[in-house]
């Protein structure tokens, strides 16, 4: 018996291979799209992971310390670090801001880290060059990916800060690189205003006829003097002691502290839940046209190929061909060109992923779910085509 989609192959083979290597880049953007998704999930766990922290401690009903704006007192550590099952708590800021170097600037998450050292809550868990910070002021350590050399001087706001470090897959949850600083850097940086900032506020207050130094000199220079100080912070990182149940632990905080407590699993759920929820959406979104689009094209090719043999399916039938035979070639073929499509959408997507500015995660079990994908896809696509051949007339065979 000859087969129909094996001849088709050989006799148009360049349209053929051509248009599996146009359909492999769709497959190609198809499967980095999906990797996207999976580096932000991928991110989110690193970012959570690396923190070392059992317990988020946040300013009460926000989803801080990464989905939202949190400020708490930064002595609230001490009450916190001394209740049961708390085996250390550390304050810690989180930032997502522009890093100037070398005129140019960085988007980065910088992150306050407390006096301790490796093992410390907030602190970058490995180096792959350099030190840790050792002085209070005026040091850094990066991610590499910020591109940033140990030597390297960088400003944060109105400072410099020597890098003296470099650490490796230390990301916020949207792929931005971390640059660490010691605490009371990043409260400056994060929650002191500048200094025409402060002498405007000033001046408001001192005008206001609410207050007056008359009536009251004490409040009025409490009111001033707060307006220059920077004693917040976005959480509390806590370690619990293994031998106590972090839910219990969490709910003492939450119950004596007035404050909102987020375990590991809950901070997931936030970050992936709804930081991540619109960017997921709109990935699927991305994912359901370009599978139409794919499909669209194999219909059409595989159409063509078929409307262009209508003469040999003829044939087949008028010696006796079955039509599910026919339809079996002609779903072959189409097998065939998703098959062309998907080798070529792997190696797009292998040797493309690298070249994303965004941290993108290839799983076998995506590509598995792709290539399972793909097949349908073909099948249901090559559906026109079979209705197309299953009306030839075989009187067509022997016809002028």
């Amino acid at each position: 018996m000859i087969s129909l989609a094996g001849r088709d192959i050989l006799h148009a083979w360049g349209k053929f291979v051509f248009t599996g290597m146009g359909l492999g880049l769709l497959i190609g953007v198809t499967l980095i799209m999906a990797g996207v998704y999976r580096g932000m999930v991928d991110d989110a766990k690193v970012l959570l992971d690396n923190s070392g922290a059992d317990l988020w401690v946040v300013q009460q009903n926000t989803l801080g310390p990464y989905a939202e704006s949190s400020s708490i007192y930064d002595d609230l550590w001490r009450s916190i670090k001394a209740m049961p099952g708390v085996k250390n708590a550390v304050n810690a800021t989180y930032l997502t801001m522009q890093v100037h170097f070398d005129n140019h600037d960085v988007r980065t998450m910088v992150t306050g880290i407390s006096y301790g050292g490796p093992g410390t809550a907030g602190w970058p868990p490995y180096l792959v060059a350099g030190r840790h910070i050792t002085r209070s002021h005026y040091e850094a350590v990066a991610d590499i990916a910020t591109g940033f050399k140990v030597g390297d001087l960088i400003q944060v706001r109105r400072n410099h800060y020597n890098v003296v470090g470099l650490t490796r897959r230390m990301v916020s949850s949207n792929g931005d690189p971390m640059v660490f600083i010691p605490l009371k850097d990043a409260q400056e940086a994060q929650f002191l205003k500048d200094n025409d900032a402060i002498w405007q506020q000033r001046r408001r207050t001192f005008n206001n006829p609410e207050f007056n130094r008359a009536g009251f000199p004490g409040l009025i220079d409490a009111v001033i003097d707060d307006q220059s100080s920077n004693q917040f912070v976005n959480t509390v990182l806590v370690q619990v002691d293994h031998k106590y149940n972090i839910e219990e632990t969490a709910e003492n905080i939450r119950k004596w502290k007035r404050l909102t407590v987020y375990t590991r699993h809950q901070m997931e759920d936030i970050i992936v839940g709804k930081l991540i929820a619109s960017s997921a959406r709109q990935i699927s979104l991305f994912l359901v046209i370009l599978a139409l689009v794919s499909a669209a094209i194999v219909a059409f090719i595989i159409y063509t190929l078929t409307i262009g043999k209508t003469r040999e399916i003829a044939v087949l039938k008028l010696i006796g061909t079955k039509n599910s035979t026919i339809a079996a070639m002609i779903i072959k073929q189409a097998i065939a060109l998703g098959l062309i499509g998907f080798v070529v959408g792997k190696i797009t997507a292998t040797f493309g992923a690298p070249l994303f500015p965004k941290h993108v995660l290839l799983e076998p079990a995506d590509a598995l779910r792709g290539l399972a994908a793909v097949i349908v896809i073909c099948i249901l696509s090559s559906i026109i085509a079979i209705r197309a051949a299953i009306k030839v007339d075989p009187a067509e065979a022997i016809g002028g």
